[in-house]
């Protein structure tokens, strides 16, 4: 009998157990196939938009990441001395590192700058559904213009993309931050606006009984009822915001920026799913002017599946240059989350459409000839490598989400014929040549 690590003097390694870090999480082919048509489409709806895509490193220096980020996302940064003894961190988002892009490059690019990023964040904080430590996000931004049509670009830019994404009805609802903070210092709270935004901005999670102690705290009971009031909707978007102008003080450029925007979505056909929601805050310190978070209106509980909102001093950090901006980011992974809850999740087959079977080794060069003219013709498939039972091929071919297998034995190479197998219907068909096969599987495909 062998003791514990016995096997390495016996010439056998040890075998280590396969497992993944709690938060992140492997795709396997029909994950990753339904992730990626997903990107696909919001490539779309963004080059729609005139978005240009772009690439960051995903390891910074810490103090690039940090330098904004606000206490609660400080914590959640996976921030480590590299080998060389410099001080990094992965990206816990996708603007911070935009904004020392845009201040680095900012004369090798033009302005406004409308750019688009899809790629993985890391975050440590606590797991949920459609919540990881590692996922991807999909961002959106315009930077250098200061202006209700950026801002009502934006807005219209997400409900393209949900309505791309097929994810049903949407509420994007928006608020604006000068004019919560115009309302703070109208009670004398301006001091504690971090503390107020930040309690606010959990209205969703806790409840309102939870932020109000949290509120009554901070600012005292009676502050901490005025603060509920304002951030209670009224119905409709123009009472919404003639009752938060009236609590605010009167009219300012705050809430000419939301009249300016409602406006644009308005004439843009996008009003109905937009909502003005006082308790919109978003968590993170950088954000001055408008904010926005998007809800599935079958899936509320999952939160926000898009937001964003106005960064006009993010850059400032790193140039003395304003470049004002603005933008969103899609969660791609809460959203996969909510469509696999919505049962609208659907299987999605491999990319190979055609699989040509290997049925004998000496026609196998004939194979690769025959999947050439198909890729030539814009039908992914594949050759399958070996010989092998047909039902085995048959079976792999149908377990990989294939429409059609093809078939060609020493008979049909001689006559020039190709057996086409429609794997749905069980039907053969046998076309007298490539070239009629090809016909048969573009009329079928199509």
């Amino acid at each position: 009998m062998l003791r514990p690590g016995a096997g390495i003097m016996l010439g056998m390694p040890d075998i280590i157990e396969p497992r993944v870090l709690k938060g992140f999480r492997d795709y396997l082919p029909e994950a990753e196939i339904e992730r990626r048509g997903l990107v696909e489409k919001l490539e779309l709806a963004f080059r729609s938009f005139g978005f240009v895509p772009i690439d960051t490193p995903c390891l910074e220096y810490a103090e690039i990441l940090l330098g904004k980020g606000g206490g609660e996302t400080d914590k959640q940064v996976y921030r480590f001395p590299d080998k060389g003894g410099r001080d990094v961190a992965l990206r816990f988002d996708l603007t911070v590192p935009f904004a020392r892009f845009m201040a680095e490059h900012v004369d090798e690019l033009y302005l406004p700058f409308r750019r688009y990023h899809m790629a993985k964040v890391w975050r440590g904080e606590n797991t949920q559904r459609g919540r990881y430590r590692e996922f991807m996000q999909c961002d959106f931004d315009i930077v250098g213009a200061d202006s209700a049509a950026a801002d009502a670009d934006i807005v219209l830019c997400i409900a393209e993309a949900m309505r791309a994404l097929e994810v049903g009805e949407v509420r994007i609802r928006i608020n604006h931050r000068g004019l919560f903070n115009r309302f703070l210092a109208s009670i004398g709270a301006a001091e504690k606006s971090t503390a107020v935004l930040r309690a606010v901005d959990k209205l969703d999670k806790i409840g309102a009984e939870a932020v109000r102690e949290q509120l009554a705290a901070d600012l005292g009971g009676e502050a901490a009822g005025k603060v509920l009031d304002f951030i209670r909707q009224e119905e409709g978007f123009e009472a919404t915001l003639a009752k938060l102008e009236s609590l605010a003080g009167g009219p300012g450029p705050d809430t000419a920026r939301l009249r300016a925007i409602w406006a644009q979505a308005r004439e843009a056909g996008a009003a109905d799913g937009l909502v003005l929601d006082p308790s919109i805050t978003r968590g993170l310190d950088y954000y001055t002017g408008v904010v926005f978070e998007t809800s599935l209106s079958a899936l509320p509980e999952i939160g926000s599946v898009c937001s964003g909102g106005r960064y006009d001093e993010l850059a400032s950090l790193y140039t003395t240059r304003r470049l004002p901006g603005v933008g969103a980011s899609v969660g791609l992974d809460r959203l996969l989350a909510a469509l696999e809850a919505l049962g609208r999740s659907r299987p999605r087959p491999g990319y190979a459409q055609v699989l040509v079977l290997d049925v004998e080794e000496e026609l196998e060069p004939r194979y690769q000839g025959i999947a050439r003219a198909l890729r030539a013709a814009g039908i992914a498939c594949e050759v399958y490598p070996e010989k092998r039972k047909l039902g085995a091929q048959f079976a792999y071919a149908e377990k990989k989400g294939m429409a059609f297998a093809l078939v060609v034995g020493g008979e049909e190479a001689a006559a020039g014929r190709i057996q086409v197998k429609d794997l749905k219907t069980r039907e053969s068909v046998e076309a007298a040549s490539l070239e009629a096969a090809l016909e048969l599987l573009r009329g079928r495909l199509a």
